[in-house]
């Protein structure tokens, strides 16, 4: 218990010491929000490697999944890696942070604002950035209950306090540098924590030929009749795995809280380094979660009892204290560079975007500043408060609107986004109609779920499925509109685009030509 303790405290003591120490970085608000869009390339890839991953991937989603299609629920780890990291930095990585500093932008909404020429488009997408965000921000406590409980028999009320006290310390304080700095050191314990726990779980069950064994011996008629599925290399439900990979993988290309980390790349080394760290983070942090999770059968838990939540923790009570111990300060690091991440995003989105823009347009910078470390404290507090009421009074409804959230924000705003970076054709109207469906259809998931006021088809009755119909439907959906409603201002959209074509000079050493 003293060893556990003892590296609890040096992990707090160094978060807050980092952040102390970006202070001098987040005077303004390019500095507070972009870290002065000079970040480089290693703090950036995991910044948005941590911001990716949290304790609901490692404890919710990796039991989840791992349950329902056994070893095949590595395939979600090896999309993130892909799809969510790779093409991710290919695709929006470089023209995310030309367009952005051309249009001066430094959040999500503030781009639809200039790039679309609608303070509309702006305050909307800002307000639903507000709604979903929070429930989501919530949902990171979530995992650290049962890990708590084994390791130190702490009330969850207490971790819930610490983790959002200690978070806010450093986030206000230092800002998006002492966030990157932070995701960092906390990446570092992922990689090398997920890797010592999976190899001791494994260890546990005779290896990993022993463990696959195992496996394949599970049987659940309820599931499939296969021998061996749990131990296959698609699983049990291919349709259904795949469309988890859709919504985990695809959608950080429409999260505000991701695309941001690339309004604050350094220059273009950092691009192409960022590019292979994020995709090699991934690769050993989505990768292992799910492949630990895809083990969960072999345990006891009585899913219906205890819930998904209880599986990963199940895997883990064998292991001596010093890893347990780890395990307890890697999921920590997940949740905490996520909240720092989310909490950011709201606070900027909300001050910039909604109280500058429509209440207090002549804000200063000094003032923006006090105001987004002022909407830090409340959006913290907020969601630790919905964690703790979900958690004591067992308000179902809660943990469902958190599984909507990823959906309707990516949903909503993928599309837009996507197509405003490359394709000079998209409308205002078309940015409407990916906003009220994204955001619309999973709003409707969530109240058929919640309420039995009428049914969805089968097949997206999930919001998991619904929410990578959204996202899916937004990209064929904005084309459509934009080719039957009225063209955007030419000379606002070449002025955007101008950004693209500027002539660099480049030395002989970095390219022949």
């Amino acid at each position: 218990m003293i060893l556990k303790v003892i590296m609890l405290v040096v992990f707090f003591a160094i978060m807050i010491g980092v952040g102390f120490y970006s202070r001098k970085q987040a005077t303004d608000v390019n500095g507070f929000v972009l870290g002065g869009r000079s970040v480089g390339p290693w703090l950036t890839a995991f910044a948005y490697g941590t911001s990716y991953f949290s304790a609901v991937i490692f404890v919710g989603y990796a039991g989840q999944f791992g349950w329902k299609y056994g070893i095949a629920s590595t395939w979600i780890g090896i999309g993130n890696a892909v799809l969510g990291s790779l093409i991710a930095w290919a695709v929006l990585g470089r023209r995310t942070r030309l367009i952005t500093q051309k249009l001066d932008s430094r959040t999500m909404p503030e781009f639809f604002e200039r790039r679309y020429n609608s303070k509309s488009l702006k305050l909307v997408s800002s307000l639903i950035i507000f709604v979903f965000l929070i429930p989501y921000t919530a949902s990171l406590y979530n995992g650290l209950s049962r890990l708590f409980g084994m390791a130190f028999e702490i009330d969850y009320k207490v971790c819930v306090i610490a983790m959002a006290a200690l978070t806010g310390i450093y986030v206000i304080v230092g800002g998006y540098m002492a966030t990157a700095i932070n995701d960092f050191i906390q990446g570092i314990i992922m990689l090398f924590g997920i890797v010592v726990v999976i190899a001791a779980v494994l260890k546990n069950y005779g290896g990993l030929t022993g463990a696959l064994d195992k496996l394949a011996n599970v049987s659940d008629p309820a599931v499939s009749s296969t021998p061996g599925v749990f131990a296959s290399f698609l699983g049990p439900d291919i349709f259904n795995l795949v469309c988890v990979v859709i919504l985990t993988s695809l959608g950080t290309w429409g999260l505000p809280q991701m695309v941001q980390k690339f309004y604050a790349i350094k220059d273009e080394k950092s691009i192409r380094t960022g590019t292979v760290v994020s995709t090699i983070f991934a690769v050993i942090v989505a990768g292992g979660c799910y492949f630990l999770g895809g083990f969960g059968r072999l345990t006891d838990t009585d899913v219906a009892a205890e819930g998904f939540d209880a599986i990963i923790p199940h895997l883990l009570e064998c292991l001596p204290p010093i890893l347990i111990g780890l395990v307890v300060i890697l999921v920590l690091s997940a949740s905490m560079s996520t909240l720092s991440s989310l909490v950011l995003t709201s606070s900027s989105t909300l001050t910039i975007d909604f109280i500058k823009g429509t209440i207090v347009p002549k804000m200063s910078e000094k003032k923006q500043v006090l105001t987004m470390r002022i909407m830090l404290v409340v959006f913290i507090a907020i969601s630790a408060v919905i964690a703790i009421v979900q958690y004591s009074s067992k308000i179902t409804f809660i943990a469902q609107l958190m599984g909507v959230s990823w959906g309707a924000l990516a949903g909503a705003f993928l599309a837009p986004f996507l197509y405003g970076l490359y394709w000079k054709k998209t409308t205002v109207g078309a940015c409407w109609a990916s906003f009220i469906w994204g955001a619309g259809i999973m709003t409707l998931n969530f109240i058929s779920n919640t309420w039995h006021v009428f049914s969805f088809p089968a097949q997206i009755q999930s919001p998991v499925n619904c929410g990578a119909l959204a996202m899916v439907g937004g990209l064929i959906i904005v084309p459509i509109v934009s080719l039957v409603t009225p063209k955007p201002d030419q000379k606002m959209v070449e002025e955007a685009f101008s950004c693209y074509d500027e002539t660099v000079t480049v030395a002989h050493k970095k390219v022949l030509d």
